[in-house]
């Protein structure tokens, strides 16, 4: 049996074991470069309310609208060079949404991590609700008042008011009170 003594020393061994100093150092340093950073290089509008565990690349190329939630370990990663990411204002993001605007390519006897990188813009409209583990690829707009259901990829742009869910998103419904017209999709054309 040990003493209390003994217990409070046995902590401060493990507290000061230079391999977890090492580790907190490291985790510092990443912490910085995925938050830190590109969040002081991000647009936001009032109201920006993001949890510090959220991931963010290329922040330069990051543009939320006013009163947007960030849930806890987002990622939003725009394009090393030209792929944007625009959420219009009161956007909610749910805990683990994905969203990035680059992906790499598949050429045929090229190595994945050697293949050039395709980038093309993500819009969000306004009041849209993506739920958790959703994941929104490259090139996809999704239409004021949407709602996405939890743990569907957004591979193709969405309408207005719609509600969607699955892999690949397809809209299921509309939100109350929206009655769509003929041919009308809700889905913007051009960034803002």
């Amino acid at each position: 049996m040990t003493t209390a003594g003994e217990g409070a020393l046995a902590t401060l061994r493990r507290m000061v074991d230079p391999h977890l100093l090492v580790h907190h150092a490291k985790v510092a340093r990443f912490y910085s470069y995925a938050h830190v950073e590109p969040r002081r290089r991000l647009h936001a509008g009032p109201g920006l309310r993001m949890s510090p565990t959220a991931s963010l690349r290329n922040g330069e190329r990051i543009t939320l609208g006013r009163d947007v939630h960030v849930g806890e370990r987002c990622y939003l990663w725009a394009g090393d060079s030209s792929g944007r990411i625009v959420l219009g204002d009161q956007v909610l993001l749910a805990p683990e949404v994905f969203i990035t605007a680059s992906n790499y390519g598949v050429i045929h006897g090229v190595p994945v991590m050697q293949q050039p990188k395709r980038e093309s813009d993500v819009v969000i409209g306004s009041d849209v609700w993506l739920g958790a583990r959703v994941v929104v690829l490259p090139g996809v707009t999704v239409g004021d008042g949407a709602v996405v259901g939890a743990g569907s990829v957004v591979s193709r742009s969405l309408p207005a008011q719609c509600i969607a869910v699955g892999s690949p998103a397809r809209v299921v419904g509309w939100r109350d009170g929206f009655v769509p017209s003929d041919g009308a999709t809700g889905v913007p054309t051009a960034l803002p």
